[in-house]
């Protein structure tokens, strides 16, 4: 793979999915390699983010992830948050049946909000509770397959899968010339919205 982008570029990635699938603890496990028990965890309100370098075939990449809350409440919010985005991650629990079968609520907003060509990966998280599993890999798999999608699975508790996920994500945008020939070298200023910043009266979030 090759790519003329020169080091030190910024690219978009966003995180999204129900609540409580786990999104925030991917984020946090990647750029901070660190993990937090659910009643350690805060909730995500509207959105947030954090930059992380990852280097790719020698070249350095900045990358803005954008960590989205699950709630319907929040949807209004985050939609503008798509916009500009070269690389989507769709997380599922492999231990709840249900934000498997939302999936293509997902993919809708993605063909809705998203520029045309971004690339998708489909993380099914929380394998390391295996006893409750209820999505086998293989549905996981042919899912990703139907929609165009990479796939993996991976724990956000043992880090096993979570560097892979990201890497292959940005490996695959390289590829795709379309989605970053445009695109400026430096961070653009856009910033999360503040829960002081929301309309009076919307309190809580999503325990991603």
């Amino acid at each position: 793979m090759s790519s003329s982008l020169p080091n030190g570029t910024n690219l978009k990635l966003l995180l999204i999915g129900n609540s409580s699938v786990g999104k925030s603890s991917l984020l946090l496990r990647f750029t901070d390699d660190e993990f937090l028990s659910d009643e350690e965890t805060s909730a995500t309100i509207g959105v947030d983010f954090k930059v992380k370098s990852i280097e790719i075939d020698g070249r350095k990449y900045k990358l803005s992830i954008w960590d989205t809350a699950g709630q319907e409440r929040f949807r209004t919010l985050t939609s503008s948050y798509y916009r500009g985005a070269q690389g989507v991650v769709l997380v599922y629990d492999v231990t709840s049946r249900q934000t498997f079968d939302e999936l293509l609520k997902w993919f809708k907003e993605i063909d809705t909000y998203c520029g045309e060509g971004v690339v998708k990966i489909v993380v099914g998280n929380k394998v390391d509770k295996e006893f409750s599993r209820q999505v086998t890999t293989a549905e996981g798999q042919a899912f990703a397959q139907r929609t165009g999608a990479l796939f993996v699975e991976c724990s956000a508790k043992t880090k096993m899968g979570v560097p892979e996920a990201f890497e292959e994500l940005v490996k695959q945008i390289l590829a795709k010339p379309g989605l970053w020939s445009k695109l400026p070298t430096t961070t653009p200023a856009t910033a999360p919205i503040k829960l002081e910043e929301q309309p009076s009266g919307w309190v809580g979030g999503c325990s991603c």
